[in-house]
């Protein structure tokens, strides 16, 4: 979904202060909004934008800089360094200042810069303003700051405090939420405070706050992760709370003073504040630590004198998947699920790199981020990256470049403080999931497959060119850039070649697209597109100019948008208020309407809005289901109505499979294919028959302890799908690949198109329930592709294969099913040529027992492919013979065969048969005799 390209860009470094040397990257942290991403050295921060912009100030008097960390309204910046302290800066825009600006030149040469994507617009400039530093008693370990105060673990004694943030770094006004009276505290681990911790004589290495949650992370010093969150318990306290260990520096801030209610004549009474978690990470600890632990409780925890491979070193959440990403001190990598209501720890997925073994050394995992979309995950190793789908599909990786690089042609100076930026295209169904959309996306153009409208050869050719590059117009993508949404219609035409766009800037300027883009498009008239927007439905016409006058349809909305699709001229709109709203799309004489046909509500049904990805009129959802529950998130779900006996529409759920990272559900395909659900769980794809026929497994079932219903096929995959087609029975997609130029230091990135057939997976489901006349009524809309052939030989080859045990015998001849294919084979014109070109790329052993089904391979040469003049494939029938010992002596099949082509005047083939037979007899007596027969003279060359 997500696939690196081009080369990365180097951002500038250049260190502001003169005389300085460049300094290595200890870390990058990206603000809040993803607008703006901090840069850590040993002695400075750095500010950077998307669009890269830089202004630093130097920090060397508290101990040099280890991690910084945004505050959540992304305006502040704490910094750790290595003694102990916290050093506050708060961020400021300079609205009188421009950074950057157009080159003092002539008009003439002025039209000669263009503003690039994004650079429209005037750049803000940025400082940096120092505004105190904190001491901390006991061995600073982690930092996280929130809202209203400051939150950090020490390790002597092993605690967790938090103080609050100076009165002139207090945001205002106050707008509810947290408790803004926040005080000193501090939370000493022990086995009484924190029982859900498994060990609590450890200390808390690191936390982390997810954006959007009232859930964080902690990781210990023994290797576990924990989910833990701040809750009010049933007892009060007084807020004359003390904070032990934790000092000003000199007892003064820059510019402002402590908002401290540490006086003793506050006694106001509220609730008192306890952590409550569960571990989402354990490891094993070895048994002599454990003991030591007995023998010496008072010890310091310590756990750098013993090795623990699975140690939590990085733990990032997946909100909007509810999803956890778990880094090891080895390297792995590790997904699992939110832990369950019934507190059992759930199991983990761990990742594989793919090309592993040239993996060499990758190091312990130094960062990972998710996605702002979180539909990918990016690790960083010591030694390489890599980006997963959600699903666990590795999607791009660094290693094995290095086997491929000559480090001479490199600048020894990137190796320090560098920064560089891949580019990535991704799939346009990150943004808006659409069956069968066929769209990558970059930030600053779309890409088009073109592959569906080329010749059969054309789509399965990896080297064909299938990919159109579309170019947004300079102007547009000046002030709008990046790219969030894109969407194409049925025909996918650009022939035009043209872009229309809003004439009135402020217009354009005056709504942000939210819910995505759709095309509708009916014969008798003018297509039109259905941007959704914050707060109502608005629908344009193509062929009108882009403005507020030519608004065809406003529908207002009372809740935002989710996702909605098109089914037909239904039009379905899911709202986070849990309601989905059915529009019917009316035509009228000068325009199109929206009809409110009904509503349906979700309540009791979803538990979270936001989590659904995919929906259609089945009604389909591609979310998290159980009540309360996240364990089962990325689950495909299906609702069936059913009345009840006072008319109500109820809803009877059933979960089809968990871990589906996305979806097409196919109403109109081809045959067996309708009503099909299609559904990627990062190995393969899934492939539900006929879904509104779906019922739930048995009692007696393996499917029953699960719940969940088994597929129908599965269809492994070794790329990435993107799309379906439907009527050429190939499932399209894309890998990364990577090169060197001998040349040139740099790395080149692209993705390549990647094709498979399903077909034979479709027949073999068919054929093994026993339904031929079925199977038969699929492959007769497939029959004209040029490579049907080849897809019915992938399915006799692979039935051959599976149930060969031992030599040729198959464990069950009751069970088998290739009587079933060669039946079905017989109605196709090309099965003899689909039978010998299977039993030519399969061993000798598996013959005997496909020629006692298919029939004695003599008469397949005598009687059908002479008498039919398929002079080719009674050649390989030949060999076939030649092989199992079954040609005459008098070897008149190959002479009457040789015959038949010189007839035919099909020398090639008579190349070949001459070199058969001269195979046959070291003498060349068998030759000799072929070369006298008569027909080699009676026929005219």
């Amino acid at each position: 979904m997500y696939f690196p390209t081009y080369v990365a860009r180097q951002f500038c470094t250049v260190p502001s202060l003169p005389n300085s040397l460049p300094e290595s990257v200890l870390g990058i942290t990206p603000s809040p909004h993803k607008s703006l991403f901090c840069t850590v050295t040993r002695d400075g921060i750095a500010i950077w934008r998307v669009r890269p912009l830089a202004d630093s100030h130097s920090i060397k008097e508290h101990g040099e800089n280890q991690s910084a960390h945004w505050s959540v309204d992304g305006t502040r910046i704490v910094i750790r360094s290595t003694k102990s302290y916290l050093i506050l800066a708060s961020l400021h825009q300079k609205t009188d200042e421009t950074p950057y600006g157009m080159p003092r030149s002539g008009p003439s040469t002025l039209r000669t810069f263009l503003a690039g994507p994004g650079e429209a617009l005037p750049f803000q400039a940025l400082v940096i303003r120092f505004e105190g530093v904190i001491r901390v008693e006991g061995n600073l370990l982690s930092v996280s700051p929130r809202k209203y105060y400051i939150l950090f673990s020490t390790r002597n004694p092993s605690s967790v405090q938090r103080i609050p943030w100076p009165v002139t770094l207090m945001p205002e006004p106050y707008d509810g939420g947290e408790d803004q009276d926040e005080d000193y505290e501090s939370w000493t681990l022990s086995d009484q405070d924190f029982p859900w911790l498994i060990d609590a004589n450890v200390a808390v290495w690191n936390i982390s706050w997810f954006r959007g949650t009232n859930v964080e992370s902690w990781i210990t010093s023994d290797g576990r992760a924990y989910l833990v969150d701040l809750v009010e318990s049933d007892e009060s306290d007084t807020a004359a709370s003390h904070i032990e260990g934790t000092q000003t520096d000199e007892g003064t801030l820059a510019g402002g003073s402590w908002h401290s209610k540490m006086s003793s004549d506050n006694t106001t009474l509220r609730p008192n504040l306890r952590w409550q978690g569960t571990c989402i990470h354990d490891v094993q600890v070895p048994k002599w630590v454990q003991k030591r632990k007995q023998v010496h409780p008072d010890e310091e925890p310590s756990t750098d004198d013993y090795e623990q491979p699975r140690r939590a070193v990085k733990v990032v959440v997946n909100t909007k998947f509810s999803l956890i990403a778990v880094g090891t001190r080895c390297g792995n990598v590790e997904y699992t699920s939110f832990p369950s209501q019934l507190g059992a720890t759930p199991k983990p997925q761990v990742l594989e790199t793919p090309q592993s073994y040239n993996v060499k050394d990758r190091g312990s995992v130094c960062a990972m981020e998710w996605s702002s979309d979180g539909y990918v995950l990016a690790v960083g190793w010591e030694k390489g990256w890599a980006v997963w789908s959600v699903a666990g599909r590795c999607l791009a990786w660094s290693f094995g470049l290095e086997n491929r690089t000559d480090e001479n042609k490199y600048d020894k100076t990137l190796s320090h403080g560098q920064l560089f930026a891949v580019p990535f295209a991704k799939s346009a169904a990150t943004g808006q999931h659409i069956p069968a959309i066929r769209l990558l996306q970059m930030d600053d153009r779309v890409l088009i497959y073109r592959g569906a409208d080329q010749p059969d050869m054309s789509v399965i050719n990896p080297e064909s060119d299938v990919w159109e590059h579309i170019k947004i117009p300079q102007k547009y993508l000046a002030t709008n850039w990046p790219i969030r949404y894109s969407a194409i219609s049925a025909d996918g035409s650009s022939t035009s070649g043209r872009w229309k766009s809003f004439a009135d800037e402020l217009q354009e300027q005056a709504f942000t697209v939210k819910g995505g883009l759709l095309w509708f498009h009916m014969s008798w008239l003018p297509r039109g597109s259905w941007p959704i927007m914050a707060g109502n439905l608005r629908l344009y016409s193509r062929d009108l100019e882009l403005s507020n006058q030519n608004v065809l349809f406003r529908e207002p909305l009372t809740s935002p948008v989710v996702i909605f699709s098109l089914v037909d001229n239904s039009l379905l709109v899911y709202t986070t208020d849990n309601t989905l709203l059915h529009y019917l799309i009316v035509p009228t004489a000068d325009t199109i309407k929206l009809h409110l046909a009904g509503s349906i509500s979700f309540d009791g049904v979803i538990v979270n809005p936001t989590g659904v990805r995919v929906l259609s009129w089945m009604i389909l959802l591609l979310k998290n289901v159980q009540l309360g529950d996240p364990v089962d998130d990325l689950a495909l779900v299906l609702l069936k109505p059913r009345k009840s006996g006072d008319h109500e529409v109820r809803y009877d759920m059933q979960i089809l499979a968990d871990r589906i990272e996305f979806c097409w559900i196919h109403l109109r395909g081809i045959g067996s294919l309708e009503n099909s659900l299609w559904g990627y769980d990062g190995h393969g794809m899934r492939v539900w028959l006929n879904a509104l026929t779906i019922e739930a497994p048995s009692e007696l079932s393996p499917e029953a302890r699960t719940g969940h219903v088994r597929e129908s096929v599965n269809v492994p995959l070794d790329f990435y799908p993107l799309s379906v087609l439907m009527n050429k029975g190939i499932i399209i997609g894309a890998e990364h690949e990577s090169s060197v130029g001998a040349t040139l230091p740099f790395v080149t990135f692209r993705h390549a198109t990647s094709s498979h057939l399903f077909l034979h997976h479709i027949l073999r489901f068919h054929l093994e329930a026993g339904q031929v006349q079925e199977a038969v009524s699929f492959a007769s809309h497939y029959q004209h592709l040029v490579f049907f052939a080849h897809a019915l030989e992938i399915l006799l080859h692979t039935v051959v294969e599976s149930e060969a045990t031992g030599e040729d015998v198959v464990a069950n001849a009751e069970e088998s099913i290739l009587p079933s294919v060669i039946e079905f084979l017989d109605h196709f014109d090309v099965s003899l040529d689909v039978v010998v070109g299977c039993a030519r790329k399969t061993e000798m052993t598996r013959w005997r027992r496909l020629f006692d089904i298919v029939g004695d391979p003599k008469r397949c040469l005598k009687c059908t492919c002479l008498s039919s003049q398929r002079l080719r494939t009674a050649g390989s029938y030949l060999i076939v013979l030649h092989s199992l010992e079954q040609l005459d002596t008098g070897h008149d099949d190959a002479f009457r065969l040789l015959r038949s082509a010189v007839v035919a005047k099909d020398w090639q083939l008579c190349r070949e048969l001459l070199r058969f037979l001269h195979s046959l007899d070291d003498s060349g007596a068998v030759l000799k005799e072929a070369l006298a027969q008569p027909f080699m003279f009676e026929t005219q060359v």
